[in-house]
């Protein structure tokens, strides 16, 4: 199922709107290219609801936040619903600030969302509105071993049963879950938490992924969530002596580049839960 969900990126090419982070946007326009699909970027409120309407997915990302843009995310996201868009949450640093939450909850009672991606300790704090937070990092309090991924998995199928949507929580182990079903996927690369903006790019490819696979929202979610992992295994491969992160952030929008279904589909690490 993954190779297809990929395929199926690659055959549609979607447009995706971002409404995305200013830290990472370059980063994120290039992995969605990189992924087959197109990109597009506006934040302002006057041109979202146009914009949005000639994409067929949506990426909120509430990273470098402003009072601006919160309408504007608010325009975007009710014209996409309105029209049957994909539309992803990203959270980022949702426990740095009590602008950060109180946007996020707004945004979630406001908006239907068919994906929320965070790393564990945003997606923890969507929950139960505190945790731990390191800014935009997950804490080291919140990584899973053993029966904790068990564990956390019941948790964010709940969550997952009470939003209506997709839950896509990344971090040592990265958990995507519908209300019933959680993939466990085990892909991916400790240093990739040295490279900013890793999980902004891979909210723009999940978009993609959702976007060109409506009707197969969890396998799309994960299967994205897979391909950014084993990215990173591949683009981490492909360093040389003196390559440090600036490289190895190349090397992983290159990896995606160079990636198919097939591909995919032979490296991806999970289980179902």
């Amino acid at each position: 199922m993954f190779r297809e969900c990929f395929d199926r990126v690659r055959n549609q090419a979607p447009l995706i709107h971002n409404i995305t982070n200013a830290v990472t946007i370059n980063d994120v326009a290039n992995m969605v290219l990189a992924c087959g699909a197109s990109p597009i970027m506006a934040d302002e409120a006057a041109e979202v609801e146009e914009i949005t309407s000639i994409c067929s997915g949506l990426n909120i990302n509430i990273g470098k936040l402003s009072r601006h843009m919160i309408p504007a995310m608010l325009l975007a996201g009710k014209k996409a619903c309105e029209l049957g868009h994909a539309v992803l949450l990203d959270p980022v640093g949702v426990g740095a600030s009590r602008l950060r939450l109180e946007t996020a909850d707004f945004l979630m009672e406001e908006i239907h969302f068919s994906a929320i991606r965070g790393n564990i300790s945003e997606i923890k704090t969507l929950i139960h509105g505190s945790g731990h937070s390191r800014g935009v990092d997950a804490a080291a309090a919140d990584a899973l071993a053993g029966k904790d991924v068990e564990a956390m998995a019941a948790v964010l199928k709940n969550f997952a049963r009470e939003t209506g949507c997709i839950i896509a929580a990344t971090g040592n182990v990265d958990l995507v879950c519908d209300s019933r079903t959680c993939y466990v996927i085990h892909n991916g690369r400790p240093e990739m938490e040295k490279v900013t903006g890793t999980g902004c790019q891979l909210s723009g490819l999940m978009t993609a992924f959702l976007a060109a696979n409506p009707g197969h929202h969890l396998e799309a979610a994960a299967a994205s969530v897979a391909a950014m992992g084993l990215a990173g295994e591949i683009g981490w491969s492909h360093m040389q002596p003196g390559d440090g992160s600036a490289a190895y952030r190349g090397r992983i929008i290159d990896a995606i580049c160079n990636m198919d279904g097939t591909l995919l589909e032979q490296g991806a690490r999970f289980e179902i839960c």
